[in-house]
């Protein structure tokens, strides 16, 4: 099964926020299987706006840190379909522009959970479920796609 990460999973992981949910984004991720995650291109332009804007990294930080994100996971283009299938989750649900787009990519891409502390927890739309990755404990239905972490073997 497919999942999708919102723009506040990545900004996480990359150490801009609080410190909790910082470790938290990273512990998910090294627990995900890269092979199922996609990430939305809104999401990677809105990575890049956070860094160079409220992180106040360079152009080519940001950039950076946009390439490694698209190297590490699949991405879900925004395309013609998906932008009018935003626009009927913003007049039939009041979602934002581009959280609907977000939202409407992972669809297209065949997810099942989008990975979002910014949209409501549980949200259901074209089968993919909005789900909070950090509130405790963890939704159950994130529960199929942790992998254990990897453990030291004994004295090392």
């Amino acid at each position: 099964m497919k999942l999708a990460l919102d723009t506040n999973v990545l900004v996480y992981a990359e150490g801009w926020g609080d410190a909790p949910r910082c470790q938290r984004a990273r512990e998910l991720l090294a627990r995900l299987d890269p092979a199922d995650v996609v990430l939305p291109v809104q999401v990677l332009g809105e990575l890049h706006r956070v860094l160079t804007g409220k992180a106040r990294r360079s152009a080519a930080q940001a950039r950076s840190a946009v390439l490694s994100w698209s190297d590490a996971y699949a991405c879900a283009d925004t395309t013609l379909a998906t932008m009018l299938a935003a626009q009927d989750l913003v007049a039939d649900h009041q979602l934002s522009t581009w959280d609907a787009v977000v939202l409407a990519a992972a669809a297209g891409a065949h997810c099942r959970v989008l990975l979002s502390e910014d949209l409501q927890p549980g949200f259901t739309w074209g089968g993919v479920t909005v789900l909070n990755p950090f509130t405790e404990p963890s939704p159950p239905l994130l529960a199929p796609y942790l992998a254990p972490l990897p453990t030291e073997p004994p004295g090392g």
